[in-house]
């Protein structure tokens, strides 16, 4: 009778770890405590071996964050120098209550950055059309919830798995949305006005 007992409860375990397993690989992976199979793309170590200059902006390598500050200087971008087609990417980014940036993705032309050429999830608290402030991808979808990000570090999450983008701002989902436009290109980070940090940039594909 025990031993009738040991297996059914055996046979009830591996069928709920089974089950387990199924609900984890349908859904789409954050990064979380362990760093296995992301790639760092910028840190302060790094400097910005990864990245390409496009524009004018003053994009400098400070106590290991990455900052651009004087708008008299010009807009302008980091490029990845790898282009990606469906990821999770990670960046950790500061910026000032007037600030202009956002994370590109998938652009078509690594030299024609913009957010009809690419995915852009927007940093813009200040918009002024806030239909497509920070948290949304220009042009495709509004976000959901309106987070200010001013003056403190924030996190982006942004998954692109074929036709599904995912953002999430500091843990809310901001934008889950459809849309095949785009398929492959490299990242880019923007500065356009105010002081704009990025540090902990990482990605990692499917």
């Amino acid at each position: 009778m025990q031993r009738m007992t040991l297996l059914a409860f055996t046979g009830l375990l591996a069928a709920a770890l089974g089950l387990s397993g199924c609900e984890s690989m349908q859904s789409m992976p954050l990064l979380g405590k362990s760093d296995a199979g992301w790639t760092t793309l910028l840190d302060g170590a790094q400097g910005l071996e990864n990245w390409n200059r496009v524009g004018s902006a003053n994009w400098a390598v400070v106590d290991g964050v990455v900052t651009a500050d004087r708008s008299d200087k010009g807009a302008g971008f980091l490029v990845s120098k790898n282009s990606y087609k469906d990821f999770v990417v990670r960046a950790e980014f500061w910026v000032t209550d007037n600030a202009n940036s956002g994370i590109f993705m998938r652009c078509k032309d690594a030299k024609n950055v913009g957010d009809e050429t690419c995915y852009e999830a927007n940093i813009f608290d200040q918009r002024p059309d806030p239909t497509y402030r920070t948290g949304a991808i220009v042009g495709v979808a509004k976000p959901s919830v309106a987070i200010d990000t001013g003056n403190r570090w924030n996190d982006y999450d942004i998954v692109a798995r074929g036709r599904h983008l995912v953002v999430k701002l500091n843990g809310q989902t901001t934008v889950d949305v459809e849309d095949d436009k785009l398929v492959v290109g490299p990242i880019g980070l923007q500065y356009a006005a105010g002081q704009v940090k990025f540090r902990h940039v990482r990605i990692r594909g499917y």
